[in-house]
């Protein structure tokens, strides 16, 4: 018999978690980190692949709420701890979850669905398409300064304050700054309560040779203006000091506070390196170093998302110049969504709705998802040809894609700044 699907119930979550873990290797969830993930949990949105009284799949989701282009958060599905055992591969289980799971959000009216994918190349069939990417590097601080302007206070950064605090009790005042920027950057997730408990955790795997997680925040007149948290990985040698800074987060309020924030990790005594390992690919301190060629910079994906209605999701963002154009959407695993969709918005919102009216573009449910935050252009796309692993994009009538690849297009880039 083929594993059949149902929803998860509290009593299996452990059996189901630890389906999970075995899928993706490594060592076990720390205690803490697993006890937080399962009372996270939306069981009534988890699925799971039974064989018997064998445990085979995974799937789960979060009620989410995505920051679009415009600022609005969108009620998004949060798709996570998506598995499947390598006993039971290749037996469509993942199809049947990822079919059952969107069915599901339809029904609950989420226009987005999103994730961070362990293998890219398992969900663009499902019609998710990379949205987002996620900035890396490593830098030299003995060779590369940090050069914050100077002039509006005693100390050249406006006045800030940084202190030490710890981690745990300075946790509400820097998931108030964090709130703060979540509707300016498409891609943030509004936390709801218990997801910031998240950012201070023991990394997978623990901590290691480095430090535990070490908070500083930056006030201004008494007030929490920013904050960095990290860990310090001393190392010494014959030649002396040449520890390792290994940035987990850091957000501020204003520039004036993320310059302070920044240069105090690169002036950390003992220390030589600094590691950030998610940061935005327009992140500021890029244009603040000396000599941004000695930062090893690296751009990996990040958020994936995919439309489960467009025409609900392309209304809720708006756009950055002024469009009025008809797509022609193919979706073969949500044909719900195909058709043709008069879009018009500009800066101060947006209208999609059915028609019959001609189509000025046709393009792959896709390539709109990964246009839709505005960190992907649509020419780009266009370019990349039928065959592009990002599905196609075609003009029908000449200069509309350039018309709405610009008003699709967004400042700041898109970032998902955590996984879920």
């Amino acid at each position: 018999m083929a594993p059949q699907l149902r929803t998860l119930e509290a009593r299996e979550w452990d059996t189901w978690y630890r389906t999970l873990e075995r899928a993706f290797g490594g060592p076990p969830t720390p205690p803490e980190t697993r006890e937080l993930w399962q009372s996270l949990t939306e069981h009534d949105r988890s699925i799971g692949a039974w064989d018997g009284d064998e445990c085979v799949g995974t799937a789960g989701a979060f009620s989410l709420r995505l920051s679009v282009p415009g600022g609005a958060l969108v009620d998004t599905a949060g798709v996570t701890m998506v598995s499947v055992s390598a006993t039971h591969r290749r037996r469509g289980l993942m199809t049947a979850m990822m079919r059952r799971q969107l069915d599901d959000i339809r029904e609950r009216g989420e226009p987005l669905a999103a994730l961070v994918a362990s293998e890219p190349d398992i969900y663009g069939r499902f019609g998710y398409g990379m949205a987002t990417q996620q900035l890396s590097t490593t830098i030299d601080t003995t060779r590369v300064r940090m050069e914050v302007p100077a002039g509006e206070g005693a100390d050249g950064v406006s006045g800030v304050r940084l202190r030490y605090a710890d981690p745990v009790s300075a946790l509400t005042a820097c998931e108030a700054v964090y709130a703060d920027q979540v509707s300016g950057r498409p891609g943030m997730p509004a936390r709801p309560p218990g997801w910031e408990r998240l950012s201070v955790l023991t990394p997978q795997g623990g901590g290691g040779d480095g430090s535990p997680l070490q908070c500083v925040v930056a006030e201004r007149d008494g007030a929490t203006v920013g904050y960095a948290r990290f860990h310090n990985t001393p190392q010494w040698n014959l030649s002396g000091a040449h520890g390792t800074i290994v940035l987990r987060d850091l957000e501020a309020r204003d520039p004036g506070a993320y310059a302070a924030l920044w240069r105090f990790l690169f002036e950390i005594d003992l220390t030589s390196t600094l590691v950030a390992q998610n940061r935005p690919v327009d992140d500021a301190w890029q244009h603040l170093v000396s000599d941004v060629r000695r930062c090893e910079r690296q751009l990996r994906d990040g958020l994936f998302v995919r439309l489960v209605d467009v025409g609900a999701a392309l209304a809720a963002r708006t756009y950055r110049a002024p469009v009025e154009l008809v797509f022609e959407v193919t979706d073969p695993f949500c044909p719900w969504n195909e058709g043709r969709w008069r879009l018009a918005g500009d800066t101060g919102g947006a209208s999609c709705t059915r028609t019959r009216a001609a189509a000025d573009v046709t393009l792959h449910v896709r390539a709109l998802a990964s246009a839709y935050l505005g960190g992907v252009s649509l020419t780009a796309l266009a370019r990349a040809g039928r065959a592009g692993r990002a599905g196609r994009a075609d003009e029908l009538s000449r200069g509309t894609l350039a018309r709405a690849s610009l008003a699709f297009g967004n400042e700041p880039a898109p970032w998902l700044p955590h996984s879920f």
